[in-house]
């Protein structure tokens, strides 16, 4: 990327900042910190909202900023409650050399898009990740804000990355390894879907690149600071971790990594007792637990838990 970015960085980089959302108060505040951003020199942002609600719930708030923000702002309404289809709409609809994507309950840091593309000119990687930091309320366990469950990292496998995720990434999409690359719409209810994108486009021979300065902050809800809902989201996590190792797997492979996931399982369970007296440490080792099972279960084939949404699959976009 390093090259081609020198290049738009000498003509004016254009770059399109996705916001997928669904009936989420946030989002304002999610606009209005984009609309904030420090650009550098010849750079040009617009800003694509993509509502999966069944009706354009969003349409009159993101009309009602469009003449508060110095950038553009584009609405697309793309029913119904699957994040994938919102996702690839804002795929289609972006017209930018770069494009980056936000959640809709995260604000940005001020040089965000600044770290996010000095990372790209200087790794040459097809995307890159930024850091997800979780803001706490007062309410929330101490437990919880001492061992920062929210907040989203990276993983690194042998030095590399290999997979990502969509809450802070800028994207090459003219690059070779994601042109015409989309969001499996099957996954679009029980999450994994932005794991698989980044999965196959490492699988590709694509990089992924992290700029650890580039970061958004993310405030944890009431009905998210709870063990039960970690627990849910680390059990979806290692189905959708388990079914992309059963896609390549044969018998004997796919019994193999059964049995290390159960093992792996049993291993933090174990660890778990040892650390009963810690409650950060006690649910750690318990949430990697059924991260563990969440495996076992993905590579057995069992469908994914459906974490968005209350309406049908939806199957078009209508852009406002």
């Amino acid at each position: 990327m390093t090259a081609d970015f020198q290049d738009m960085r000498a003509a004016g980089v254009r770059i399109d900042v996705c916001v997928c959302t669904y009936r989420r108060p946030g989002l304002e505040d999610t606009v209005r910190s984009i609309g904030a951003l420090s650009l550098p020199d010849g750079a040009t942002v617009r800003i694509i909202v993509a509502d999966n609600d069944v009706v354009p719930s969003a349409r009159d708030l993101v009309y009602r900023l469009a003449s508060l923000l110095p950038f553009n702002i584009s609405y697309v309404h793309c029913p119904a409650s699957n994040i994938s289809l919102a996702r690839n709409a804002c795929l289609e609809t972006a017209t930018g050399d770069l494009l980056a994507f936000v959640d809709d309950d995260e604000t940005v840091s001020s040089d965000w898009l600044i770290e996010l593309l000095r990372a790209a000119a200087e790794t040459g990687a097809d995307a890159v990740l930024g850091p997800v930091r979780a803001i706490y309320g007062e309410d929330a366990p101490g437990w919880m804000k001492r061992g920062d469950f929210h907040s989203t990292l990276p993983v690194w496998v042998g030095g590399e990355i290999q997979t990502g995720y969509t809450c802070n990434v800028l994207l090459h999409p003219s690059s070779p390894k994601l042109a015409g690359r989309r969001f499996e719409l099957a996954l679009g209810r029980s999450g994994g879907e932005d794991t698989e994108y980044f999965a196959r486009l490492h699988e590709a021979g694509g990089t992924i690149a992290f700029a650890p300065a580039a970061i958004v902050y993310e405030p944890v809800p009431a009905d998210r600071a709870s063990f039960a809902w970690l627990a849910k989201r680390r059990f979806r996590m290692g189905q959708t971790h388990g079914r992309l190792l059963a896609r390549n797997g044969n018998g004997v492979a796919l019994a193999r990594e059964i049995g290390l996931a159960g093992a792996k399982t049993a291993y933090c369970l174990a660890a778990t007792a040892l650390t009963v007296m810690s409650a950060t440490m006690r649910s750690r080792s318990l949430l990697r637990a059924i991260m563990h099972a969440g495996v076992v279960s993905g590579l057995l084939g069992v469908r994914e838990i459906v974490q968005y949404g209350d309406q049908p699959l939806g199957a078009h976009g209508n852009v406002d």
